[in-house]
């Protein structure tokens, strides 16, 4: 079937800036495509630690980015602070998925390694294998620019490990100033059929904005779409049910999920 999504109606979660090519992905399946982004990503409340921790690259062995936004925020500030991306060719970079490996490729800067699940579990595992083994990580030093709020399973792990790791802030993910709740209430419970979601952040922005830990009730009748593993979990955690979760954690993955459920429900 050409055109799976035909007559559905799917509410995006994602920051605005970085939805566009998943929308246009649901509606070449023939989506009705509702925007609502929980999410919003800004600057970080200040530079200190990233600052830093830039005037001090040459002390690292691994910068290691877990986002797309990582990417983004780290290298506008390493501009920002007048230094080239080349001061990066010393170090050993990974990048958590393909997403972000291509941005940091865009930005002229190599990449060593990229995990085959893209999520800390996996960031952990794949750093030990290229090293040689969990004891070989003892005594590097590793940088990690991410958002302000993130899981602890990664710098915990290396740490356990016997590494030195610096995790800075590089990007703050917030709830958007201008979300309507009662616009957005209407929309759950009125024409969507599915909600997609593709981060924890967008989960718990949602609950916080309606200010409740369960969702379930909130978003009754409608299919949830998440983009992996640990934003199931947490949709999981706030009273969801997840009904689909594509194979690979990507934007393009998902999108191809979601008309694949509806295929096979039509």
């Amino acid at each position: 079937m050409k055109h799976p999504l035909a007559g559905r109606t799917i509410v995006v979660t994602r920051a605005s800036s970085q939805a566009g090519d998943f929308i246009n992905t649901l509606e070449s399946f023939g989506a009705t495509v509702i925007s609502c982004p929980t999410i919003e990503i800004a600057e970080p409340e200040n530079y200190e630690r990233l600052d830093e921790a830039i005037d001090h690259l040459y002390g690292y062995d691994w910068i290691v980015f877990t986002s797309a936004n990582g990417v983004e925020y780290f290298l506008r500030r390493l501009q920002t602070r007048g230094v080239g991306v080349e001061e990066l060719d010393e170090l050993k970079v990974c990048a958590i998925g393909e997403a972000t490996a291509e941005k940091l490729r865009d930005a002229h800067v190599h990449v060593d390694l990229i995990p085959s699940q893209a999520k800390a579990e996996g960031v952990f595992s794949a750093l030990s294998d290229f090293a040689g083994g969990e004891e070989q990580l003892h005594g590097l030093n590793i940088l990690i620019p991410r958002a302000a709020v993130g899981r602890d399973y990664l710098p915990k792990s290396l740490e356990e490990a016997g590494a030195r790791v610096d995790v800075v802030t590089a990007y703050r993910t917030v709830v958007p100033a201008d979300l309507d709740r009662g616009r957005l209430s209407a929309m759950l419970t009125g024409s969507a059929d599915c909600i997609a979601f593709m981060s924890s952040s967008s989960v718990k922005n949602l609950a916080l904005l309606f200010d409740t830990h369960d969702l379930g009730e909130k978003l009754r009748g409608l299919i949830i779409a998440s983009i992996g593993d640990v934003t199931t979990a947490t949709a999981v955690d706030y009273g969801l049910q997840v009904h689909i979760q594509p194979h690979e954690t990507t934007a393009t993955a998902l999108a191809n999920a979601i008309a694949e459920y509806y295929s096979r429900h039509n």
